[in-house]
């Protein structure tokens, strides 16, 4: 969470970094603040509750500097406000610190330095680290720095000024991502590509447990032990106009249109006419391993978690392995028995998510075969792991994830008939799924054409006091995938329901005022799914269904068009989403920053 951007080099820093925090912005929106090295020396800080565009009214028109840092903020310690807004100086003004993460041993530590006379001007655990920096008396601001970080547990991705050392930024990761950009005459550092894309696209990502020191003209990488280390740089994958509203009013609408498109990159030179299958040489596993494999466990948070669920479905169904997906965040806390015949997959958008990273962790120190699907190329996840596949979404602004969702979903079906078809799926079938996944752009795109009938729906039920959302096996996750777009963007209360589950206690809940979204594919469940609309309408409740065809029970039904069976929920979620975004649209939300979350959630 928090966004992170820092540059030195000859340009007028201030507006570089405002720009940057713009585009950080979904990380994090509920404070600001920028501090530079003055041309006089010394540093000059600003901070602000709120928006950038906040920060940015307050910066004096006598602002100028060469060298400077920056931070948008998710608040964990300390409310929202002017004081516990990034950078944190300490008492002298000569140490300034931004930070992403949490210090776990925040408040001892506070405790210690306050006893030995520190006055601290905010409630944050990261005004810690500047106080115990500008304690030490260590020859250089790199030896500074490192003694300060073996007194901390936690997470960090940090970045440092010094007045006494004008000529660097230092900054070091420990479990939440550092970017470093390379330049002409100039580096740049940022928690996210999306910050330095329109600069450069030269990247080096560094590792936990990895140091490094920006000058403007070079930088130099080491370990937090003081050993140096050679990472190779890379090429961002997108032109920053990825990055970009590109005629739309926000960054959801944005991204909901854009997966017709998303969606065939993802399939794109991975199928395998002549032998019914899918190439995904990525996996870094063969054949006979392939077989190998007695159980699938899927793990992700959040919408990376519902889209597992989806995969565990195919996975059970082409290629007939037991799977199942659990959030990661419960995962790595009770105590798992690792299986050396399970696959273990872990499932995050950024590649960052550190619920997931950790497990991942976990998992490898057990010895664990982990395989990664994420969206971030080079991301912690894709480093870690020991193979996986890119989702090729592009990039996805927007804290409420769709795009990636789906494409998500997708990727899910071509690893189901890759390991299908090496074991028992028949070609027959092999060829049947491949049909549908082609289809499936062209379809997504036919239903994104209905959007003004969805948007109508949307009014309609926009207001109600709380929503259920059921559905039956396929349809349970994209049930929940909805409910939880729905609460996300609207701060409408909703609720997800296996559909057989209803009477087993949330049944009380129907009444007309507590609409039921219920997900009907045309499947071998089709009559039991009907069954669950009768007994809503026994209860006088509303029913808007996602169906194959109008179903009769329902006040207003969202035709989608026809795939395979076990690729129908990829094509359900699409409207759901839109559904959703009309909702938040007609309530006044701000939908590309709803209230109290962030995009990647790089904290426990």
């Amino acid at each position: 969470m928090c966004g992170i951007v820092g540059y030195i080099g000859r340009r007028d820093v201030a507006p570089l970094l405002l720009e940057g925090l713009q585009r950080l912005e979904y990380r994090g929106y509920d404070s600001a603040g920028i501090v530079i090295t003055g041309k006089s020396g010394g540093l000059k800080a600003v901070k602000a509750k709120g928006r950038v565009r906040e920060l940015e009214a307050r910066i004096p028109k006598r602002f100028a500097g060469t060298t400077g840092i920056a931070h948008t903020r998710w608040a964990t310690h300390g409310a929202p406000s002017d004081e516990n807004a990034h950078p944190h100086l300490d008492a002298e003004g000569k140490v300034a610190v931004v930070h992403n993460g949490i210090v776990d041993n925040a408040a001892e530590l506070r405790a210690k330095l306050t006893a030995d006379g520190v006055v601290f001007a905010s409630e944050t655990d990261t005004e810690v680290l500047a106080h115990l920096i500008a304690r030490s008396e260590a020859a250089t601001l790199e030896e500074r720095v490192q003694q300060a970080l073996s007194r901390i547990e936690g997470t960090y991705g940090i970045a440092v000024l010094h007045a006494d050392f004008p000529d660097r930024i230092v900054v070091a990761r420990n479990g939440s991502p550092v970017v470093l950009g390379i330049g002409e005459h100039e580096m740049l550092v940022a928690s996210d590509v999306a910050a330095l894309v329109r600069h450069t696209r030269q990247v080096v990502t560094l590792d936990d447990g990895e140091m490094a020191t920006l000058t403007a003209g070079d930088y130099r990488t080491y370990t937090t032990a003081g050993s140096r280390t050679s990472p190779e740089p890379t090429t961002i994958e997108w032109e920053a106009e990825n990055y970009d509203l590109g005629g739309h009013d926000t960054y959801m609408h944005k991204e909901i249109s854009e997966q017709p498109d998303a969606v065939d990159r993802v399939l794109r030179g991975r199928i395998d006419d002549r032998f019914s299958t899918v190439h995904l040489g990525g996996l870094n596993l063969d054949a006979r391993e392939a077989r190998a494999v007695r159980r699938v466990k899927i793990l992700g948070c959040g919408s990376a978690f519902h889209a597992g669920q989806i995969g565990a479905q195919m996975i059970e169904e082409l290629a007939r392995i037991p799977a199942d997906a659990e959030p990661a965040s419960e995962f790595r806390y009770r105590n798992p028995v690792v299986d050396p015949d399970t696959l273990y997959i872990a499932v995050s958008q950024s590649g960052e998510t550190y619920d997931t990273l950790a497990a991942v962790q976990e998992l490898k120190r057990k010895g664990a075969r982990v395989l990664g699907v994420v969206n971030v190329v080079g991301s912690a996840i894709a480093r870690e792991t020991d193979g996986g596949m890119y989702v090729h979404a592009g990039p996805e602004v927007c804290v409420v994830s769709t795009k990636c969702f789906t494409n998500t979903a997708v990727a899910f079906a071509l690893l189901a008939l890759h390991l299908g078809r090496i074991r028992d799926l028949s070609v027959a079938d092999g060829r049947r799924i491949i049909a549908g996944l082609r289809r499936l752009p062209e379809q997504i795109a036919e239903i994104l054409a209905g959007e003004e009938e969805i948007r109508k729906l949307a009014a309609e039920y926009a207001n109600a006091r709380s929503m259920m959302f059921v559905g039956r096996v396929r349809g349970y996750p994209v049930a929940r995938e909805a409910s939880l777009k729905l609460k996300e963007v609207s701060y409408v209360h909703a609720e997800a329901y296996p559909a057989s589950e209803l009477k087993h206690g949330p049944l009380a809940l129907i009444e007309p005022e507590v609409p039921t979204v219920a997900i009907v594919p045309d499947d071998e469940l089709v009559d039991k799914n009907r069954a669950t609309l009768e007994e809503i309408k026994a209860r006088s409740g509303r029913i808007l269904a996602v169906a194959h065809q109008e179903e009769a029970k329902a006040d207003h039904t969202i035709v989608v068009p026809r795939n395979e069976p076990e690729l129908d929920p990829v094509l359900m979620g699409i409207p759901l989403q839109l559904l959703a975004y009309h909702s938040a649209l007609a309530l006044g939300r701000d939908i590309d920053k709803p209230r109290n979350l962030a995009k990647s959630v790089t904290v426990e």
